[in-house]
């Protein structure tokens, strides 16, 4: 049984009010966090609907006009049950959802506008829409992806789950007041085939996102290498294999001998073929093994999610002699810490519906970190090939750009460094800052393209 725990209301009941909704772990959900402290950066009392979890940012955490109200995390149905069982007892889970969801849309003050994520759109949409009809308030809606096409990833997409899921979702969207989406490619789909008018909101890296200096490089290193059983040591307590500290100065220097490190980020699902990656790091290993001049690697893949024990256990049959592969679970405020301490970001989020971009990679060019993506419909609207990263479709594709781009590393590595100046473009907007140059015309923060909406739809 699904059991809400009690929010405690914040902030001014006499301002606007606004309530999120995620059906799923807000603290894993960087964009609605997003949305919610820009929010109330703007007066508007915010309550978050959602799952319990991780612990959202301090900029959620310590604002006065956030309250949180959560909903514990379903229990994950028993595998093996026999078909009729599970069926029965997903039906049964699923309304359970449905009386707990309504019952907490409809108890937290009443808000002027709902914005949901989805997906999830079941039941997130439906009950959103009749709180919306029985409070007199607006529906935003989220479009992060189409949740048909991630459910298509497990089953056909002519089975009838994943009709039913396509249905639905094309049924519920036109319900909707307002829309906000993630691509302009997403946009014109949901215009043409569903009649769903939308405005494109790129995901934008915060502040919080930017290039770490060496110092910080090296309190990061050593803190990750005390919680980590010692990953990343360097010869004594005051160096690391990536930098090191002089007693007589104090100060912190890169060394010369360091590893590359190479950090990727997942929910381990199974739109991220993981084995894409790990394949690549072997053959960058036998060609070093094999005389070839290389750097060694240090490989950070930091996230949660189901197929984590399945890649742990691949990785640890894995023998290489200069390639060494870690995982790690990181708190919200030390992983845009790693993202800044590293050479190069790896995104293996292959899109379900081609219309989405993956939020690591926003987040790796927040911090001047050059990617090397997985190819898909409609990624060059973020990652621009040679210019601030390198595309890929094979293992061997990825490592043949990894000996390119490391050649010459530390000291004189080129093509790094200049797929890293192509990254400025898109440093130069934030999530709430407006355009300082009139000719990005395609980048458009927060402030410029929700904020009207958002307004319109508390009014």
């Amino acid at each position: 049984m699904f059991v809400c725990t009690e929010g405690t209301t914040k902030g001014s009941t006499g301002n606007k009010r606004a309530c999120i909704v995620v059906l799923g772990d807000f603290g894993r959900s960087p964009r609605m966090q997003f949305h919610c402290a820009s929010l109330a950066r703007h007066g508007i009392d915010v309550d978050v609907v959602s799952y319990s979890g991780s612990t959202p940012h301090e900029m959620i955490t310590s604002n006065q006009r956030i309250a949180q109200h959560s909903l514990l995390t379903p229990h994950q149905l028993k595998a093996g049950m026999p078909r009729a069982v599970y069926l029965f007892a997903a039906v049964v889970k699923t309304l359970q959802l449905i009386v707990t969801l309504l019952y907490r849309l409809l108890t937290v003050p009443r808000p002027d506008a709902y914005l949901v994520q989805t997906p999830p759109a079941i039941p997130a949409l439906a009950c959103v829409k009749l709180a919306c009809l029985l409070r007199n308030s607006k529906m935003v809606v989220d479009w992060h992806n189409l949740g048909y096409s991630i459910l298509a990833l497990a089953r056909p997409e002519s089975s009838l789950l994943v009709r039913i899921y396509k249905g639905y979702e094309r049924l519920m969207g036109p319900l909707s007041d307002y829309n906000f989406c993630v691509t302009v490619a997403m946009k014109a789909w949901l215009k043409a085939t569903w009649g769903v008018s939308a405005s494109t909101l790129y995901d934008r890296a915060p502040e919080i996102f930017k290039r770490l200096d060496v110092n910080d490089q090296h309190e990061l290193f050593i803190r990750l290498s005390r919680s980590h059983n010692g990953v990343l040591d360097g010869l004594d307590t005051s160096s690391t294999v990536f930098t090191e500290k002089k007693a007589s100065t104090g100060v912190a220097s890169l060394r010369n001998d360091r590893p590359l490190l190479l950090v990727s980020s997942t929910s381990w699902t199974a739109d991220e073929d993981f084995g894409v990656l790990l394949k690549s790091l072997e053959i960058y290993d036998a060609q070093a093994s094999n005389g070839t001049k290389h750097p060694d690697i240090v490989c950070i893949i930091t996230g949660k999610g189901p197929m984590k024990a399945h890649y742990m256990e691949v990785i640890a049959q894995k023998s290489l002699a200069h390639v060494q592969v870690y995982t790690m679970w990181l708190e919200a405020e030390d992983y845009p810490k790693l993202l800044g301490a590293a050479d190069i970001g790896v995104s293996l989020h292959y899109s379900s519906s081609g219309l989405d971009l993956p939020m690591k990679v926003v987040d790796m060019f927040g911090c001047s970190l050059p990617v090397c993506a997985i190819d898909f419909d409609c990624l060059d609207e973020l990652v621009k090939d040679n210019v601030n990263g390198k595309v890929f479709d094979t293992s061997a594709t990825l490592a043949s750009h990894f000996e390119t781009l490391f050649e010459g590393f530390p000291t004189h590595c080129e093509k790094l460094e200049s797929l890293r100046s192509g990254t400025e473009e898109f440093r130069r907007i934030r999530w709430n800052e407006k355009r300082k140059r009139p000719s990005i015309s395609t980048i458009v923060s927060w402030d410029e393209t929700a904020w009207p909406i958002m307004m319109e739809a508390m009014r």
